[in-house]
């Protein structure tokens, strides 16, 4: 974990973070949502526009069929994140795990692409573990959203969000 220092305004931490991160396959660059991608993954930026001749060029170049998590990977991966919260002393305010990605809320003292990276690591490894994904499944897509959230007020609206604001029925496989 990286050293904060409350008085280094410059490196001035949020209350806290929504990480979300995607299943791998299940949002390809020219879906009809938009994405986003290096070139495009800056504030105020366009999404890719949605073009059909590039999504199924991305869904030919996957490397395996796409990662959609049924009930027991679900419970596995919020055991995971819940782990990795508890060891590294992150607090967990959400959780939400979905069969095409993962909805967090985290407060850490540390900037979010590392709990990023430790949340994707440790699902990845306890799915593996328990035998739910081969050793050559890539469960997650790469990197994930980090929205910073500066407020308790923001992060109140991102818990609302994870918790309520996600379809009611859990297993839906066009959830966003």
């Amino acid at each position: 974990m990286q050293d904060f220092d409350a008085n280094d305004s410059l490196h001035a931490l949020p209350f806290a973070y929504l990480i979300t991160f995607r299943c791998y396959g299940t949002w390809l660059h020219g879906d009809a949502r938009g994405s986003m991608d290096p070139k495009h993954h800056v504030c105020g930026a366009a999404k890719v526009a949605a073009s059909q001749p590039f999504e199924n060029s991305n869904r030919k170049q996957l490397k395996h069929a796409p990662v959609i998590l049924d009930v027991r990977q679900h419970k596995v991966v919020e055991a995971a994140v819940r782990g990795v919260c508890d060891y590294r002393s992150y607090i967990l305010r959400a959780l939400n795990a979905r069969t095409n990605h993962v909805h967090c809320v985290v407060s850490a003292m540390c900037k979010p692409e590392p709990i990023l990276d430790a949340l994707k690591a440790y699902a990845t490894r306890a799915l593996r573990r328990a035998g739910l994904i081969t050793l050559e499944t890539k469960p997650w897509s790469r990197h994930g959203s980090t929205i910073y959230l500066w407020t308790e007020k923001d992060a109140a609206k991102a818990i609302e969000y994870v918790m309520v604001g996600q379809d009611d029925e859990l297993f839906r496989l066009d959830d966003h």
